[in-house]
């Protein structure tokens, strides 16, 4: 049932993901064939000539309801400590009493659930969809009910020549669709591969993880692979049941611990198979549960009481009036959680995931944000110079190496912009650069002391930012009409167009555990394959360190970094020196709730001279400091490095 709740999302999906040149991969794990066995075998000899098969699963729930729907009435009674206590009702004779009231519900319910449409499953609605001509199926069912034009049924058999034959299909371009199972997850390659005909990009989308993440992370290397003409775009398919986070979460666990999460330039949306929110076993989670847990049992959450989730969960989280030392793990809760009613379960979810969030995006904010192993995508990677920093007596060496990366524009056109339009959206100009927004509202988030924060997400042409409430009220981002800020985004939208991103960084490989604790505080490790065909595996100096690391290491010619490179690193809150010296910095510093740029190091006795410059001074609190305008920052810093 709950892969059939997803089809409404995932046939359209399809259908668009078909129209735009790629070739659709879907995973699952159930095939609905024992289901289909229980139904042949209740038919008759008579009744299997005329098939008319519904593969849904009403009995169960019916059943279910027929036997678990409480109808006893009920009564009250005090208990000898003189609480009021309820109990079912008995007659003279002993016989429980039921409510007439329960009855009637119970039947009327049992009724409607039978004259509801038949849930079809999964597979079977999608090669029902599309037709068994344009889908190739790869699963180790042995007959499948197909469903002909006219509306009969026809039984049809399989078998694993099928299996194959419709793999050379998909792989030849005849079929476009392939959904395989976890018995066609193994020993098979279903990736663009530059020796088969259809070489269309892959999207895969991941319909059911099941119960084994290594069987879906097995299957999902399945469209991901070597000697590919492109790599494959990872789709997971979700429900807005919260609980189904627990089965994603293991995968995204895993994928974590074996460093398999990809990511493209430095945006975390829409190119990963998954968000590190998704990961609810992580130390950002963790930390989360512990504070939401004080939130709890403080009276502080507005999803659930205290007393009302601990009767609902069964656990026990408190003694002598305090929360017990070994609260329950994160495992134990998220378990606990598939137990609530579907609307208690998301609200819960949500206060939990805005704390997990919030912890997410300060690590990332603070440059802190762990991310393990990720191998940088790009367009092109070249080795711009490569300088050896040490070598050993028997020959191993390290390197240093400034790479250069380029990426073709994403750009959000204008027909994408307006299907984000909905609801409370709001067009946005910033006043100081010109460049307009579409706010959309995203999830409150919890802070650590239980004080909601209403959040927003900033669509730009280029890209997307999170930005709360008060961080908005204090910009300089104002409402715009929707004439001119569609005219503006279209300008905005065909000059990004005319520029690749380009980033420079700089990577330590080699032998690197001598100078480890020289490379800075943040252990970024980073796998990449150059232009040239280089394949390498080493860890990011950050660019404010690059020129200290060599200090260290005595050797003499330092780096000469771009005004842009020390902007770009000041902004994401480095102390960043600028000029050769060193003895001339720029750090990002909040002032009256702005961001801005400031000068350490500077002379005080030539402050006209950097005024001259562009430069500015502002005396707060009896102290002169010295600023950079934000948006004419890299054509001073450039000056002041010359």
């Amino acid at each position: 049932m709950l892969l059939s709740m997803k089809l409404p999302s995932l046939l359209p999906a399809i259908e668009e993901a078909l129209a735009t040149d790629h070739s659709v991969v879907i995973q699952l794990v159930s095939t609905a064939e024992a289901l289909l066995d229980r139904r042949l075998a209740d038919l008759s000899v008579e009744d299997r000539a005329e098939l008319n098969l519904d593969l849904s699963p009403r009995e169960i729930v019916q059943d279910f309801l027929a036997n678990a729907f409480p109808t006893p009435a009920m009564e009250s009674f005090w208990d000898e400590d003189g609480n009021e206590r309820s109990r079912p009702m008995v007659d003279e004779a002993g016989n429980p009493v039921h409510s007439e009231e329960a009855l009637r519900i119970k039947a009327e319910t049992i009724e409607l659930l039978g004259a509801l449409p038949p849930i079809v499953p999964a597979l079977d609605a999608i090669i029902a969809r599309f037709g068994p001509d344009a889908v190739a199926e790869i699963t180790g069912r042995t007959r499948r009910l197909v469903s002909l034009p006219d509306g009969n049924q026809r039984l049809e058999s399989r078998t694993p020549t099928n299996s194959l034959a419709d793999a050379n299909a998909f792989m030849a371009g005849a079929k476009r669709i392939l959904v395989f199972s976890d018995a066609g997850g193994t020993g098979r390659s279903y990736h663009a591969s530059l020796d088969c005909r259809n070489q269309q990009r892959r999207m895969h989308f991941l319909l059911e993880p099941g119960w084994r993440a290594d069987r879906a992370i097995q299957g999902l290397g399945r469209t991901n692979r070597t000697h590919q003409a492109s790599a494959p775009v990872f789709r997971p398919v979700t429900t807005d049941c919260r609980g189904e986070r627990r089965f994603i979460s293991i995968i995204a666990r895993r994928l974590d611990s074996l460093g398999a999460l990809t990511r493209g330039q430095r945006q975390t949306g829409g190119q990963n198979l998954f968000d590190p929110a998704d990961n609810l076993e992580s130390e950002y989670a963790r930390e989360a549960l512990t504070r939401w847990y004080h939130l709890l049992h403080a009276g502080k959450l507005s999803s659930v009481g205290f007393a009302d989730f601990c009767e609902r969960t069964g656990l026990k989280l408190e003694q002598e009036g305090a929360l017990v030392d070994n609260l329950p793990p994160i495992q134990r809760w998220l378990n606990r959680i598939l137990a609530l009613p579907i609307a208690l379960q998301n609200a819960v979810f949500d206060d939990f995931l805005g704390l997990v969030e919030t912890r997410i995006d300060a690590a990332r904010k603070a440059g802190t944000f762990d991310a393990g192993v990720e191998t940088l995508v790009a367009d092109r990677l070249t080795t711009v110079e490569e300088r050896v920093l040490r070598e050993d007596a028997n020959g191993a060496s390290t390197q240093l190496l400034t790479i250069e990366a380029q990426w073709a524009p994403r750009i959000t056109c204008i027909d994408d912009m307006r299907k984000r339009v909905i609801g409370r959206t709001r067009f946005l100009r910033n006043g100081r650069s010109s460049r307009v927004a579409l706010l959309v509202p995203d999830r409150t988030r919890l802070m650590d002391d239980g004080t909601p924060v209403a959040s927003f997400t900033l669509h730009r042409p280029g890209g997307r930012s999170w930005i709360t409430a008060d961080e908005l009220a204090e910009s300089h981002w104002d409402d715009c009409e929707r004439d001119a800020f569609e005219a503006a985004w279209q300008a905005e939208a065909a000059e990004l167009a005319t520029r690749p991103y380009t980033e420079r960084f700089y990577l330590a490989t080699g032998r690197l555990l001598p100078i480890w604790n020289l490379l800075g505080e943040d252990a970024q490790v980073r796998r990449l394959v150059t232009q040239d065909g280089r394949s390498m595996l080493g860890r990011i100096v950050p660019v404010e360190a690059v020129n200290t690391l060599l200090d260290k290491l005595g050797l003499g010619d330092r780096i000469a970094l771009s005004a842009g490179q020390v902007v770009e690193a000041a902004l994401g809150g480095k102390v960043v020196p600028i000029n050769a010296a060193g003895d001339l910095s720029l750090k990002r510093s909040r002032v009256n709730g702005e961001q801005r740029l400031e000068i350490l190091g500077f002379d005080p006795r030539a402050l006209p001279s950097w005024k001259a410059k562009g430069c500015f001074t502002e005396i707060i609190q009896y102290q002169t400091r010295l600023f950079v305008p934000v948006n004419q920052a890299q054509d001073i810093v450039e000056k002041l490095a010359a």
